[in-house]
Parts: structure tokens; C-alpha cells; sequence
């Protein structure tokens, strides 16, 4: 035998071997995963005996605490968020069994808002699009859906003032929140003359971020404005002179072509989103919390307003100020922080807050995005 046919025969028992360990693995997995299945079917049960009111079968605090585990465990070779992304899915498929969880999202379908959907409940999950954010509070308040997801803000162009606005007349709460890289592409159909684009559709949001790239690029196209990325790519399949900027979901879900990929002006583009519904989490060990305060128009109102929270040692990620509707020149501000309202210090903080406030309500306590 020569060497060449000797290489090839111990290159195949290898092969075999690592065949065979793999079959014996998957083999394993399916048992475990199935096992786990099973056991999220007891949990419903158990709920269903003692339930004594609406079962919550949904715990946003409990699933952050779990896929935190899983990366803190995590070994590699996996990265860490592609492990928690796996288990993601299993964990959706679980607590399908127990009962399908349902979310309206911004749609049309292809939006980044059902992406964002899907990454937070995973794809067991029954997602509903809806065209405008007042329709996604309106549907989880009348209970048609049980969540919603919303977009918040963008880490290149601000915050989504409609979210912010609708959470003044709704007594929806925040129960979780996902954070999404954002990858925008310049779009084509099949009937698109490429060299002969004159008018480019998108969201404004994602127009504003790929300006530059379309000053550079398309100079003389007229940007056109429309309500989400994914009603964008659905104009362009009878506009032989147009193209849209979104992301990859729309590009799949429309069968279109990337003339140009990634051509957000910011390589750390991304967009944050709320979970709102009509429960509250609990405490997941690293959480946040969100409020709105209307501070009385007199000097050192706002002095007033974030002093104790640095007496008593939170930390804000973002104030937010948004014109209130009781008067000209009176505002109400947006505020998040890190830690709970079960929290000592987070109690004492907002009950003097709400002292020196016309009026302060608690958003939500929720897990930090875990993926």
C-alpha cells in the first residue's frame, strides 16, 4: 500500500471515529433537551394547580438569571452569546409547551423590531407586526398580545421619541430590554437598473444613519422617508429606479439583492429596545429601572430631581427630557438607572424624588439585556 493510500485510510478511521462520538453527543443532547421539555410541562402543571388569578407562565427575571449562567459557564470553543443564543431557542421551544408566548412588534415583517422580538423570545415565539408604536401599546393593553416590543433609542441618533410619548398615557410596564447591532444594506429587486438610482427609500432614522455614505455615494438621490425599513423593501420590487436601505432580515424576507453591505455611518451602530406587557419582574441581579418625573418649573428643579440619586449612590444611564402636555415650557424627564425598585436605596431614592415632584411614575424594574 503506499503512503498516499495509508494517509487516506488512517484520515478515514479519524474521521469515523470523530463521526461516531459526534452521532453518540447528539444522541445525548436530544435526550437532555427532551428531558427539559418535560420538566417545563411539570412546571405548568404545578402552576395550573395553585393558580388562583391570571398564571404567568412568562418570567423575564428568571430567563435573564439562567442565560447568564449558561456564559458564566461557557467553555468555549462556542463564544459566549452564541451559547446563550442556543439555549435561547431551547428555551423558547420550552416555554412554548407550557403556552405559546405572543408579541406585536413594529412591523411590517423584516423589521429590525421583529428581529429584535425574536432575539429576546426566540423563535417559538408568536410575533404579530403592527404599523405604528401606539398600535403595539394599544394591542398588550387590550390583551390581545401579551408583549410588546418597542425601540427606545439609537446609539447614533437619540431616542425614539413616539416610545417615550406613548408611555405617558399607558399603564404598560417595561419588563425587559434587548440591545441589537444594526447592520443597514443598500437594497435592490431584480428589476433594479443600478446604475440609474434616483430615489432611495428607508426609515428616516436609518437615512440619518448613513448619511455620509449616501453623501458620498448617491448625492443626487432623493431620500424618501417611510414608515419602517421593511415597508422600504417592499416598494422596490415594481421600481425599477429605486433602492432601500435595511437590514438582512428584509433583504431575506423580500428576496432582494445587497448592492452594498454595512453602509451605516458608525461600525458601533445599534439600537436598544423595551419588552413592555402588563407584569412586573422580579429581581435578577443586575437590573435596571425606568421612570418619568415631572418636575415643578422653578430654579434648581433639576438639581432637585437627580440630587438624591447620587446621595444615595445609583447610577443613571440616561435623562431624557421630553415638553409636557400640562403647559408651555414645562417638561417632564426620562430617566433610567441601574438597580431595582426592591432595593433599599433605590426606595429611599424615589421617595424623596417624588417629594419635590409633581408627579413621578416607575416605568419598570427589569434584567439588563443579557444578549
Amino acid at each position: 500500500m503506499s503512503q498516499d493510500s495509508t494517509n487516506q485510510a488512517g484520515e478515514a478511521q479519524q474521521l469515523q471515529l470523530l463521526r461516531d462520538k459526534i452521532d453518540d453527543l447528539d444522541l445525548r443532547i436530544g435526550e437532555l433537551i427532551s428531558e427539559r421539555a418535560a420538566c417545563a410541562q411539570q412546571v405548568a402543571d404545578v402552576k395550573n394547580a395553585h393558580a388562583q388569578g391570571d398564571i404567568v407562565y412568562y418570567r423575564p427575571e428568571r430567563e435573564a438569571q439562567v442565560l447568564r449562567k449558561v456564559m458564566e459557564r461557557n467553555k468555549g470553543p462556542l463564544g459566549d452569546e452564541e451559547m446563550a443564543r442556543l439555549f435561547r431557542e431551547i428555551m423558547s421551544a420550552c416555554l412554548a409547551l407550557e403556552q405559546p408566548v405572543k408579541v406585536a412588534f413594529l412591523g411590517p415583517e423584516g423589521t429590525f423590531t421583529e428581529q429584535a422580538a425574536l432575539k429576546h423570545f426566540g423563535h417559538s415565539a408568536v410575533t404579530v407586526p403592527l404599523s405604528a408604536i401606539d398600535e403595539v401599546f394599544r394591542e398588550v393593553e387590550a390583551g390581545a398580545v401579551q408583549y410588546g416590543v418597542v425601540p427606545v433609542e439609537n446609539s447614533t441618533e437619540g431616542v425614539v421619541n413616539h416610545t417615550l410619548d406613548s408611555f405617558m398615557d399607558s399603564n404598560l410596564k417595561i419588563c425587559g430590554e434587548v440591545e441589537l447591532r444594526i447592520h443597514q444594506h443598500l437594497l435592490v429587486s431584480d428589476v433594479t437598473k443600478t446604475d440609474s438610482i434616483t430615489r432611495i427609500y428607508s426609515h428616516s432614522q436609518s437615512l440619518a444613519q448613513c448619511r455620509k455614505w449616501l453623501d458620498g455615494h448617491y448625492p443626487h438621490a432623493d431620500r424618501i422617508a417611510v414608515n419602517s425599513n421593511a415597508e422600504a423593501a417592499k416598494r422596490l420590487k415594481g421600481e425599477w429606479n429605486a433602492a432601500a436601505i435595511a437590514g438582512e432580515m428584509a433583504a431575506d424576507k423580500y428576496g432582494l439583492i445587497k448592492l452594498a453591505e454595512k453602509i451605516e455611518d458608525r461600525p458601533d451602530n445599534s439600537t436598544r429596545f423595551l419588552i413592555i406587557g402588563n407584569q412586573e419582574a422580579g429581581p435578577s441581579g443586575q437590573d435596571k429601572t425606568s421612570v418619568v418625573v415631572a418636575m415643578r418649573n422653578e430654579p434648581g428643579a433639576l438639581h432637585d430631581l437627580l440630587e438624591p440619586f447620587q446621595r444615595f449612590g445609583i447610577d443613571l444611564t440616561r435623562v431624557e427630557t421630553r415638553p409636557s402636555r400640562s403647559g408651555n415650557w414645562n417638561y417632564v424627564f426620562f430617566i433610567d438607572f441601574s438597580g431595582h425598585v426592591s432595593e433599599a436605596s433605590v426606595q429611599s431614592a424615589l421617595k424623596e424624588v417624588g417629594s419635590r415632584a409633581a408627579d413621578l411614575k416607575v416605568l419598570g424594574s427589569y434584567p439588563q439585556a443579557v444578549l
